[in-house]
């Protein structure tokens, strides 16, 4: 077995035998979501969003809306990307002015994770504050990178993240209805979003019981929106004790879960689960997740409808395009401390 550079290795407490039993009969439920077209059950999906949404923080949909072809086509193209040459794809690599495009050094809790990425956000420019500092009320604008090859890179990434964010969308209109809210609750949110899409690419990995293709880690949106191929290795860890199960790959659907926003809007009634990525010694995988985020004046905090004298708020408010920013330092190396997290703006009980 090769070695294995230790910038890649897992605390035991982390790796993928930690906290997993496999063979568990218990799985993240799968919706259906063309029985919204039945007046008689649509209130049956909401509350079976609401509840997956409670209990895992993820669940999986069918019949979503989102094209098979256009989601084959992305996939074709973007393995065309990562098989090309090094000095090609270092031709779009991201850095930390402009964080989009290819890179292949990311870290997650500190750890380099086992895989290639290339980002794309879904409005081009988008507005991101110009520093971390939450007295500057500077923006700028980041602008996508397009690969010279394959030549239709970006235009087929781009339409299938019109059919991603579309369905986040409708998915964000049931979670609020789920809260008892109205469904265009959270639609002022996202005038100017933040959102984008992403490419995984996880090679084979020497030493799959040391590294990780991702970390434990909880995603800092709103919603996730993921397309993941038959090899399988994503995991989520159940909130009611901890234990990691796999979600297994189910032909066409997509997996969804929800992120921070959503726990801290819903003052922790709502799951932003801990997941990660297992890899593994002969196959290749790929994933595509989608990320919708709010505009960056938005102001994340628990929404006044849900909090009362009996569920006080949990959370102090926090501006989401600084927080976005700070978060981004840790992806390009590791740092001396841990980057910013939700748990932060915890309030003390």
């Amino acid at each position: 077995m090769e070695d294995l550079d230790p910038v890649y290795i897992q605390a035991p407490e982390h790796r993928s035998d930690s906290n997993f039993i496999p063979n568990q009969p218990e799985e993240i439920p799968v919706i259906d979501l063309s029985r919204l077209d039945d007046h008689d059950d649509v209130q049956n999906v909401i509350s079976e969003i609401g509840d997956a949404c409670e209990k895992w923080g993820f669940f999986q949909v069918i019949n979503h809306g989102v094209p098979c072809d256009t989601r084959k086509r992305v996939e074709k193209t973007v393995k065309t990307f990562f098989d090309l040459p090094m000095e090609e794809k270092i031709k779009v690599k991201r850095d930390e002015v402009n964080p989009v495009g290819y890179h292949d050094g990311e870290h997650t809790k500190n750890v380099r994770d086992w895989k290639e990425v290339f980002d794309i956000y879904f409005k081009d420019p988008m507005v991101i504050p110009s520093s971390t500092d939450p007295e500057d009320e500077g923006l700028r604008l980041v602008y996508n990178k397009r690969p010279q090859f394959p030549s239709d890179f970006r235009e087929t990434c781009e339409e299938y993240a019109r059919h991603a964010e579309k369905l986040a969308l409708k998915l964000l209109e049931l979670i609020s209805l789920s809260l008892g809210l109205p469904k265009e609750r959270f639609h002022n949110y996202f005038k100017e979003q933040m959102s984008f899409l992403r490419i995984n690419r996880y090679p084979p990995c020497p030493r799959p019981d040391l590294a990780l293709g991702v970390g434990h880690h909880k995603d800092a949106d709103v919603i996730s929106v993921l397309a993941q191929d038959e090899v399988g290795g994503l995991q989520v860890s159940r909130r009611s004790d901890g234990v990691w199960f796999p979600i297994r790959p189910v032909p066409n659907a997509l997996v969804i879960n929800i992120g921070n926003c959503m726990e801290i809007w819903t003052n922790d009634k709502y799951w932003s689960a801990e997941h990660r990525v297992v890899v593994n010694t002969t196959r290749e995988r790929y994933s595509i997740p989608f990320f919708l985020l709010p505009s960056h004046d938005v102001e994340v905090k628990p929404l006044e409808e849900l909090v009362s004298l009996e569920n006080p708020p949990r959370y102090k408010g926090y501006k989401w395009g600084k927080f976005y920013v700070s978060r981004n330092r840790s992806d390009f190396r590791k740092l001396e401390t841990e980057n910013i997290q939700i748990d932060d703006f915890k309030v003390a009980t």
